[in-house]
Parts: structure tokens; C-alpha cells; sequence
């Protein structure tokens, strides 16, 4: 497993994410590639309880939770195979509305690729790495838990019928 990891970039941080940074230096690793597709997620500022969030603690434990996010790129390996490079670093600590939370891109020698394998390292990240989200309101904090749609979304990558997803 550790050769299929060899281009890969897995971090949690709990410094201000660079978006432009990350993507950079995710350009600069895949010289050669002929695409790259890169997403990145915000912190909203409406909480599950229909509060304003103040903030949002992101805990994680050191190790763990990147054993957990490689699980996820393996998977992603397995299912393309042209697969280059994936780059993802995730936020920890306390995060503010409209700070960057995560970052996650992709390379490989053709778009299609690139499109499904961050979609689904995104879903991946949703349901299944260990994190532990916390949010801060006026009127308390409250544990998020992945919704039903994080769920479905992760469901899709297991239906029998690919073809809707994986045209590369």
C-alpha cells in the first residue's frame, strides 16, 4: 500500500489553509499530467440547528484520522488506476465562518478522472474519515454528525451501475 500512496499528500492542520498554496504545489508534483481538478470547502456560517455558527472545532486524533483518509485514497487508486496524484489537507482546531476547511485535488492524464476521484474523496472525507465536529452557537455547541445526504452521497460510488459515474 505504501507504493500507491507514494504520490500522495495527506495533512490536517490546524494553521489557516492556503487554498492557492496547496493548489500550487499540487500543479508543480504533477508536471506531465494533463489535468488537474481541485475542490475546496468552506465553513458555512448556518448550523445544523438553524443557529449562526460562531465557529466549528474540528477534532481529530494524530494519525488515526490520516490512516483513515488514505483508506479512502486507496480506494480511490483502485477504482481509477490512472490516478497520478491526490493532494488533501483538512483543517483541525477552530475554524471560523468562511475559512477554507478543506482542500482536495487530483491529477491524472485525462479530466474524467480527476472529476470522479475528488467528488469521491470529498464523500469519502463526509462520511467515513475520523473527525469530530463541534459547533459553536449563541445558544451553545452542538456534535454534527454526517447528514443522510453525506450518506447518499457516499452510496452512489457503491451502486452495480458505474456506468453513471465512472466514464473515463
Amino acid at each position: 500500500m505504501a507504493d500507491m500512496l507514494a504520490s500522495s499528500v495527506i495533512r490536517c492542520a490546524a494553521d489557516p489553509l492556503d487554498p492557492e498554496a496547496e493548489h500550487k504545489a499540487l500543479r508543480l508534483a504533477a508536471k506531465g499530467d494533463g489535468a488537474l481538478s481541485c475542490f475546496t470547502g468552506i465553513a458555512r456560517p448556518d448550523s445544523m440547528t438553524s443557529d449562526v455558527v460562531q465557529a466549528m472545532m474540528l477534532q481529530h486524533y494524530p494519525g488515526f484520522t490520516e490512516d483513515s483518509i488514505k483508506q479512502g485514497v486507496a480506494q480511490a487508486r483502485q477504482r481509477w488506476p490512472d490516478l497520478q496524484h491526490v493532494h488533501i489537507v483538512h483543517r483541525v482546531g477552530e475554524i471560523l465562518p468562511a475559512e477554507p476547511i478543506v482542500f482536495v485535488g487530483t491529477s491524472a492524464k485525462h479530466r474524467r478522472t480527476t472529476f470522479l476521484a475528488t467528488d469521491f474523496l470529498m464523500d469519502w472525507l463526509k462520511s467515513e474519515a475520523a473527525f469530530w465536529k463541534k459547533e459553536m452557537t449563541a445558544t451553545g455547541a452542538i456534535w454534527i454528525e454526517p447528514r443522510e445526504q453525506d450518506y447518499a452521497d457516499k452510496a452512489r460510488w457503491q451502486s452495480s451501475d458505474k456506468d453513471e459515474y465512472d466514464r473515463s
